[in-house]
């Protein structure tokens, strides 16, 4: 008789802020009702401050389901603020060695993108567990989800803004305030040849293009053959704008670059929301406003 497959195991962490009450058991209650086995850790349910738990805690739960080679998807339950602070104290080479599928979004992309760095690590910008424990998860980012972590090469279409343009690279980035707060340190890793994306929330205009800048004069632009950009909204307007917006810092950005600068990526602090490897082999096209990305060579749930 064939041998009965094995359900696959999550992991709740929350390696930044506290978390509302009742959003790891909604979260677990999703994946439980799919067939997964699905285990928190403690600092699902600590708080101190704003964050969840001591630093301690939120280290400990993240390094211990990251190298636990009995779970297959270690989750982020929510960004907010708090990795920056663990970052040299997590062990990324025994995590790469583990190999386990990672996943978290905004403040997780210090995580993301200092894996890449230190360990050379694919790992997963996505839903949060808060998206999956709202009262009706959206069917775009959860058929996503579930498509990127079980097949080896996948591909979206999404209408675009932007040039005609057909290159390929590493795909990596995140939430612009924490890529560019890397910068100068040892986590943000020198992609060359890249294909970066990014988002934020709640940034007036001039802060995103101040950031922009920011990557323009650390060279990180230099080393891109193309810049994806995804939701930014709410874009707090300012009372001294004076028509300037987030469509004036992206015209701004385009006319300072030399290689294609995309705009549409269904991605960012919204519900609906792709599943991108951070780290991964990647090829982006875009064709009169419709715009196709791929990847392979990230890990995958095995059957």
């Amino acid at each position: 008789m064939p041998t009965k497959a094995r359900a696959p195991t999550l992991a709740l962490v929350a390696p930044s802020g506290a978390l509302p009450d009742g959003l790891a058991d909604r979260a677990a209650q999703f994946f439980a009702a799919r067939g997964w086995q699905v285990q928190a850790g403690e600092s699902c349910f600590a708080r101190e401050t704003r964050f969840a738990g001591p630093d301690e805690l939120r280290l400990h739960d993240l390094q211990r389901f990251a190298t636990d080679r009995r779970i297959d998807v270690v989750l982020s339950a929510r960004g907010g603020y708090g990795l920056s602070r663990l970052l040299d104290a997590i062990d990324f080479e025994a995590i790469g060695r583990a190999g386990r599928i990672i996943v978290g979004i905004s403040d997780f992309t210090a995580f993301n993108l200092a894996y890449l760095a230190r360990a050379g690590g694919i790992s997963f910008q996505g839903p949060s567990a808060g998206d999956f424990a709202a009262a009706e998860p959206d069917r775009f980012t959860v058929e996503q989800f579930f498509a990127t972590l079980t097949r080896a090469e996948h591909q979206v279409e999404f209408a675009g803004d932007g040039p005609d343009c057909d290159v390929t690279g590493t795909l990596w980035g995140g939430n612009l305030a924490l890529v560019s707060a890397l910068v100068g340190t040892p986590y943000l890793p020198r992609v060359r040849g890249g294909i970066l994306f990014l988002e934020d929330v709640n940034e007036a205009a001039y802060r995103v293009e101040r950031m922009l800048h920011q990557l323009l004069h650390a060279g990180v632009f230099a080393r891109c053959r193309a810049v994806v950009l995804g939701d930014f909204s709410p874009v707090p307007a300012q009372p001294t704008d004076n028509g300037y917006d987030l469509g004036t810092a992206i015209a701004q950005l385009r006319a300072r670059l030399a290689v294609p600068v995309l705009a549409g990526l269904p991605f960012g602090h919204v519900p609906r929301k792709l599943t991108l490897p951070v780290g991964a082999r990647a090829r982006l096209r875009m064709r009169a406003g419709h715009a196709e990305l791929s990847f392979s060579g990230h890990p995958t749930l095995r059957p």
